[in-house]
């Protein structure tokens, strides 16, 4: 093949909509949590021919990315024969991503003319749809699920990707579906039950997909943040009649039993879950979170010495699943920073402390919730280091990075109460109502902000303390 000829076919192939011009970076991606979730997927909808054909299309792209080529071409090829399976033809819209893939898989393998043959066949799909191929619906939707269980770092571009589906599409349950899980992962902001975009889109998709159980769940976990907990549990208790073996119904079942404090019923849905998928590092990290709970619900009652050996038996069991849920997915920022926690609790500091080193450097080379790591360093510091100095700084770091999200929020409560508590102690700690002066700034609430400040200067010593302090209180006013 000529220069010329070859820099003509890698120009066309870029042009085309499939996995391998998304964007997929290597390094973002969590490739055996991908694996776990695809195969999941795989035995979920085993029945269903056109999400198979989806799935086997991104088992493809991963195991390319992995090196095996035959592997990716085999999987491609199975999902053509299920989207011809379903539509019964050569040249319709829901093959464009399909042959795509065929093309860019065979390039790689130099087989050049099967490779011009898929791009081709894209061409006269695009000319009998008179449509770009970026704004075919079945396109922007497989793209939009690709990007949803690819990583969390491309859930605004699937939310993108739903949103124009369904500006042409609006009445379509599958994007409705898409668009809703994808705000429930996305959103925060302080709204009522009437005025949440979540709960409104969550709403608008169960009208869509009425036999959809895992949707009434994810509405009942929203509606649980407004404290409308009947109809919530109505939801859950009918999507568990109706789905009791589904195991994203049993999860997420398990996941709002946790948030109400049932965490024995939590308990019990999630290890039946886990039966069904037992690589799922999602439903271990949920099962460590409900022993956590658990274990604090008991010292609550009192059960520190009467019942030491029963509580160290749950925090094995909270290690165990921290342990497997990092197993089954080693990029799991959140498990990996709790599990570095619960070897500091355990007093297992060195290998705490190695642990948080390395979960950071994985953190900022991926630039994947690091704000997470640094909330959970800064328990670790406070609690099994005594560091109250390290425990600042790092709760400061979190909220700084990203104040909305849960992690920001406990960091702010962390803050809070330790300058509440020192204020008590001592009226004229400088320090201490700068860390309230703090925590204003990122509320933007200016005007405490500055008065907080104003106070940490007037008590404060440090001369380098002070000009600090002045100029974050001067870049307030």
């Amino acid at each position: 093949m000529s220069m010329d000829h070859h820099r003509v076919l890698k120009k066309n192939l870029d042009q085309l909509e499939c996995h391998f011009t998304w964007t997929l970076i290597k390094d973002d991606l969590d490739l055996l949590s991908v694996l776990n979730r695809l195969d999941e997927q795989l035995k979920l909808d085993c029945d269903k021919k056109e999400i198979l054909a989806q799935t086997y299309n991104a088992l493809a792209y991963v195991k390319f990315l992995q090196g095996f080529q035959e592997e990716a071409l085999n999987n491609v090829m199975t999902s053509m024969k299920l989207h011809k399976e379903c539509h019964g033809e050569e040249f319709n819209k829901s093959l464009i991503v399909t042959y795509g893939n065929f093309a860019w898989i065979n390039y790689h393998m130099k087989n050049y003319t099967e490779c011009e043959s898929y791009l081709q066949k894209v061409e006269k799909i695009i000319e009998n749809i008179s449509s770009e191929s970026s704004s075919v619906p079945e396109v922007l939707g497989e793209k939009g699920w690709t990007f949803l269980k690819f990583s969390r770092k491309y859930y605004e571009r699937a939310k993108e990707c739903f949103k124009k589906a369904l500006d042409l599409e609006p009445e379509d349950g599958e994007w409705n579906a898409g668009y809703a899980i994808t705000l429930h992962r996305t959103e925060y902001g302080e709204f009522t039950v009437e005025t949440s975009p979540i709960i409104q889109h969550m709403r608008r998709a169960i009208e869509t997909n009425p036999d959809d159980d895992v949707l009434k769940v994810l509405l009942a976990m929203q509606l649980v943040v407004y404290k409308s907990y009947e109809e919530a549990e109505r939801l859950v208790e009918e999507a568990l009649e109706r789905s009791p073996d589904h195991p994203h119904v049993l999860r997420y079942s398990g996941k709002f039993f946790r948030y109400l404090g049932y965490v024995d019923r939590a308990i019990d849905l999630l290890s039946k879950a886990l039966e069904w998928s037992p690589n799922s590092s999602l439903t271990h990290h949920q099962l460590a979170l409900c022993y956590e709970k658990k274990k604090i619900q008991l010292l609550h009652k009192g059960y520190h010495h009467a019942r030491a050996s029963w509580i160290q038996q749950i925090r094995d069991q909270i290690i165990y699943h921290l342990e497997m849920a990092t197993t089954h997915a080693p990029c799991f920022i959140l498990a990996l920073s709790d599990l570095a926690l619960h070897y500091g609790e355990r007093r297992e500091i060195p290998r705490a402390e190695e642990m948080f080193q390395m979960i950071f450097k994985t953190a900022k080379e991926k630039n994947d919730n690091l704000h997470v790591v640094h909330f959970y360093y800064a328990e670790f510091q406070l609690y099994s280091k005594r560091s109250e100095a390290l425990a600042i700084k790092h709760y400061m770091k979190c909220l700084e990075t990203s104040p909305g999200s849960p992690e920001g929020k406990k960091s702010a409560r962390g803050l809070r109460k330790i300058g509440e508590k020192r204020i008590h102690r001592n009226t004229q700690d400088g320090e201490a109502y700068a860390i309230l002066g703090f925590i204003h700034k990122e509320k933007g609430e200016k005007s405490q902000a500055i008065e907080c400040y104003e106070k940490a200067l007037s008590f404060g010593d440090n001369d380098e303390y002070l000009s600090n302090l002045c100029a974050l209180r001067l870049a307030l006013q």
